[in-house]
């Protein structure tokens, strides 16, 4: 079998969480590849910060992209070829500052797109800044007298953007595993947010033990409703409870399927095309 593995150093700090996010990763793509996919029917983007590195790690085609523009970049590889199952990796500063308006019109246009965000609440590469998911007093070097803004929620942005397939998860790489799996079966843009405490900048403010499953509650992810209700119960500013799980699927015309021009194109994407 096609080895995902990379010859590359990992670099990550010792005990860093994108060590069991990459291994779940890595073991969904390695079953899909054993059950008959190629390698390359896959290719990924990731951005800048500490979850870039996912792209040293996993020997997949894709492009390493500029901060906060991972996600024009997936739309570009599924329009140039719609075969492609484009997966995307940011993190929470690539995503919620620099991307937030690419993030909102790709939830909007609903592209086949797999995208995963590596939430630490942190800017953690430059050193631990506060990003957009920052909970309220939170001090560093650059605010020492404390975060005074509100915190983001995501998963409420992603629902009232129209996302088709809004999900977080822990670092449990059960979970990882199970969310990707139910997301790979899933025609549409697909949100999963990863709650990744940061070990040195942003250390787990007891966020595992006040975890719940969303499946185990019997949740509806087919009302709109009942997953927005959800999406408040977690806001950053204090670790109460915070579901994980699917929030929200639903079924919607796929961006690329609307073209009739892009419907057309084979496995060879545009080079099949005659001009």
């Amino acid at each position: 079998m096609t080895s995902l593995s990379t010859s590359t150093k990992n670099t990550w700090c010792p005990g860093c969480y994108n060590f069991q996010i990459l291994a779940a990763i890595k073991k969904v793509l390695e079953e899909e590849i054993k059950k008959g996919k190629k390698k390359e029917d896959f290719a990924m983007v990731t951005g800048i910060g500490c979850h870039g590195k996912m792209f040293d790690y996993i020997n997949l085609n894709g492009v390493n992209s500029l901060h906060g523009r991972v996600l024009p970049v997936c739309l570009g590889l599924k329009i140039g070829n719609p075969h492609l199952e484009v997966l995307g990796f940011s993190g929470d500063g690539d995503a919620y500052s620099e991307g937030i308006e690419h993030l909102i019109h790709a939830a909007r246009y609903n592209s086949d797109v797999k995208y995963f965000v590596h939430n630490n609440q942190v800017f953690a590469l430059t050193v631990g800044q506060p990003a957009a998911t920052t909970e309220k007093g939170f001090i560093d070097k650059t605010t020492p007298e404390g975060v005074k803004l509100e915190p983001l929620n995501p998963i409420k942005i992603m629902l009232a953007s129209g996302a088709s397939f809004v999900a977080r998860v822990s670092t449990d790489m059960n979970q990882i595993e199970y969310v990707f799996k139910e997301a790979l079966k899933h025609k549409g843009f697909t949100f999963i947010e990863i709650i990744q405490p940061c070990l040195i900048f942003h250390p787990d403010k007891n966020y595992k033990e006040n975890m719940y499953s969303l499946e185990k509650t019997g949740h509806d992810k087919t009302n709109f409703e009942a997953a927005m209700k959800k999406a408040e119960e977690f806001n950053y500013n204090e670790a109460k409870k915070i579901p994980t799980g699917i929030f929200y699927q639903v079924k919607k015309p796929v961006f690329e399927e609307q073209f009739e021009q892009l419907k057309k194109l084979g496995k060879d994407g545009w080079k099949g095309i005659k001009r």
